[in-house]
């Protein structure tokens, strides 16, 4: 079923795993008319167009290029994908020193050319990487999002629909906090048509480290992830463009939240065409509340020691 109801543009900056699968997840689905793709390695990103508009006789009715920053001018959303990838056995924050400069450039090149967009960071450590999108584009923060905590929750229904024995579209399930290690799980909150779930201590732990630690197993079995990580940014990016207004997990600047100011988290926030409409306030457990405070303080010590 196609969504798409008027022109729209969307930009895809980096067309490795992540990039490219979220422009192919794009261009089957047809949500957008315009896609471009951008790299620092422009060949990559021509073959990518050339392969995937070879299929459009199969598809639809999407424009699909190989572009430059000038074509961010008309973009209703900017995704970047682009940066250093996650190794077997590197942390997502591993990675921050080597992506924060690059994200200087990017930054640099949308902002000469948009000033109206919505900039969507997919690279890690997601978090910080749109606390420092946010400095550098000058935009105001419900306009940069990360995609946050929403693969996360996605693997966390997921497997708890696996314990249960239920489809995970049913259930609902909350990872807040960083993407990342220190993330946290809302067991108060997981609920099927508004009954609680139980679990016993040794579910928990392992529904919660098979969670935290999935794409540490999909790195090392096939060296990145992609699938799922492009339908969460393809459910972000038809939120935005059809103002659905729909609840997603996603990271976004939080000020006086639970006790957390001046730092990218992924919570519940309602994304509609203008962003980040409003951040859901959640009623957490003082364990919960504890575990997403420190949280916060993690990314804020790994942001105080960049220069921005």
């Amino acid at each position: 079923m196609k969504t798409q109801l008027r022109s729209s543009r969307v930009v895809i900056i980096g067309t490795g795993a992540v990039g490219a699968t979220t422009a192919y997840t794009l261009l089957l689905r047809e949500r957008v008319s315009e896609l471009v793709l951008i790299d620092a390695n422009k060949d990559k990103a021509l073959g990518e167009a050339l392969d995937m508009n070879h299929g459009l006789p199969f598809t639809g009715g999407v424009k699909l290029w190989a572009g430059d920053y000038s074509d961010c001018a008309d973009a209703d959303v900017i995704v970047i994908a682009a940066g250093a990838s996650q190794r077997p056995g590197e942390t997502r924050i591993d990675l921050l020193k080597r992506n924060a400069g690059i994200f200087d450039t990017i930054i640099q090149n949308i902002v000469k050319y948009n000033d109206h967009g919505i900039i969507l960071v997919a690279t890690n450590p997601v978090d910080i990487l749109s606390y420092v999108s946010l400095k550098k584009s000058g935009f105001p923060s419900n306009r940069v999002i990360g995609s946050g905590t929403l693969l996360d929750s996605a693997r966390f229904r997921y497997l708890i629909g696996q314990n249960k024995g239920i489809n995970p579209r049913s259930i609902h399930a909350h990872i807040v906090g960083e993407h990342g290690d220190s993330e946290v799980p809302l067991w108060s909150l997981a609920n099927v048509a508004g009954i609680d779930l139980e679990f016993s201590d040794e579910d928990r732990e392992e529904i919660f480290n098979s969670t935290k630690n999935a794409a540490y197993e999909i790195i090392n079995a096939k060296g990145a992830t992609s699938y799922a990580i492009a339908l969460a940014l393809d459910r972000i990016i038809v939120s935005i463009l059809q103002n659905e207004g729909s609840v997603l997990n996603v990271s976004t600047l939080l000020q006086d939240y639970n006790g957390v100011s001046d730092v990218y988290l992924g919570v519940p926030s309602i994304v509609d065409r203008t962003g980040v409409r409003e951040v859901l306030d959640l009623k957490l457990t003082g364990q919960e509340l504890e575990k997403f405070q420190a949280s916060a303080n993690k990314l804020k010590s790994e942001i105080s020691k960049l220069e921005l």
